[in-house]
């Protein structure tokens, strides 16, 4: 009887595995016309934004832009086709719409610390730096000609978070997945404001005088200085003054390698460049991303807007805070996990734990009641062997008397 027990115990079992596993809801389908339909539109508006009217007065400065533009463009396409040919992983669709705020409001600190960061970005750039002491003998590295921006201020938001922001959204869209999309988000915008923050931050620190100085010092080209300590006395515009003396670190560089950076780190993962597969196609791929922010730190040379030393803080910083930011969220690329984010997996595996739990509660219940019942028959045994003794003895019962 204790076999038999034990047997109907195990069917019970797995009686209770198959009753209790949860249903998995299926994905959504996205039809290659959603896809289309946002690569039309992501190309639509950075060329509108950014391609000047008239091509034939384009000058070498634009034409540089307008190749960091299109290698955008490139990275956005390819991206969207590499994600479209993964195959499915994720467990179910996880929703803006089921599972949004609930992941808002688990991130709610998160969310006001951005907006702390984003009012100290704007205290920092409102205060005046310090004005280092420029002498007449220093000017002579510091006499580079004026020139505009070949990449506008305005063109780095673009690149560094708009950017790596729709290829987040493509994603999205494609997988359905929240977790994913709302911490590639909040990991984006830190890696960006912190950059932003300590960038600005050691501008006002060290003030130290941009390449084209002089000029802005001197718009009209005569050098005026104290007589006693020989520093300059600029007869300039204030704000163009003010702006001279923060050129250590490249604000464009850090801000474009703290978007493109985590941009690249976010791709590595999601296409597994680290598969060990040898797939040299998805190492460029990777490469793009860093290889526009490159390009954005060099044209602040090209300009005289920065000395190199400046680019190469600005590309360090800005690196550093994208590789932290992103491993904060997301586990690091070559890992086996590495496509999906922390939460994501912490999710999986509670909802998975309360599973396991029913099942072993409910195995729990059935082995005692197999015990019980075992003990119960094995005590009825017991009586009946004795009362058969009894019934069957009468002889040696007389003797005993």
């Amino acid at each position: 009887m204790v076999t038999r027990n034990l047997a109907e115990q195990g069917n019970r079992k797995d009686f209770g595995e198959q009753k209790l596993s949860p249903s998995i809801p299926s994905t959504p389908p996205l039809t290659s016309g959603k896809v289309k339909f946002m690569l039309i539109i992501s190309v639509s508006v950075i060329f509108n934004c950014l391609v000047p009217e008239k091509p034939k007065e384009r000058k070498g400065k634009e034409s540089v832009f307008c190749g960091v533009c299109l290698i955008s463009l490139v990275i956005l396409a390819l991206v969207s086709g590499l994600i479209w040919k993964m195959p499915e992983i994720q467990l179910g669709a996880h929703t803006v719409r089921s599972h949004g705020i609930q992941v808002a409001r688990t991130h709610m600190h998160d969310w006001l610390i951005l907006l702390l960061l984003v009012v100290i970005e704007v205290v920092l750039n409102v205060i005046e730096p310090f004005h280092r002491f420029v002498g007449k003998d220093m000017m002579t590295d510091l006499s580079y000609p004026l020139k505009d921006n070949t990449v506008p201020f305005w063109a780095v938001p673009i690149v560094g978070i708009l950017l790596p922001l729709a290829i987040i959204l493509v994603y999205y869209f494609i997988k359905r997945n929240v977790y994913d999309l709302h911490h590639a988000i909040l990991g984006l915008l830190f890696s960006v404001l912190i950059t932003g923050v300590i960038t600005d931050a050691i501008k006002d620190a060290v003030g130290r005088p941009r390449p084209d100085f002089f000029w802005r010092c001197f718009p009209d080209g005569k050098g005026v200085f104290d007589p006693v300590t020989r520093d300059v006395m600029c007869t300039g515009v204030k704000s163009v003054i003010k702006e001279g003396h923060k050129s250590f670190p490249s604000g464009h560089t850090s801000w474009s390698f703290a978007g493109l950076g985590f941009l690249a780190l976010y791709l590595s993962g999601k296409i597994r460049v680290f598969d060990r597969r040898g797939h040299v196609a998805k190492l460029c791929i990777v490469f793009l991303p860093l290889l526009v922010a490159a390009l954005i730190g060099v044209s602040r040379v090209d300009d005289y807007w920065h000395h190199w030393q400046d680019v190469f803080a600005g590309a360090l910083i800005g690196l550093t805070v994208g590789s932290f930011c992103y491993l904060q969220f997301f586990p690091p690329p070559y890992d086996i996990d590495g496509w999906g984010p922390h939460a994501y997996f912490r999710m999986l595996a509670e909802s998975g734990n309360g599973v396991q739990s029913s099942n072993n509660i409910n195995c729990l219940n059935v082995q005692q009641s197999e015990l019980e019942s075992v003990y119960i028959d094995s005590q009825r045994r017991t009586e009946t062997s004795r009362v058969n003794t009894r019934d069957t003895s009468p002889m040696l019962n007389g003797t005993e008397i």
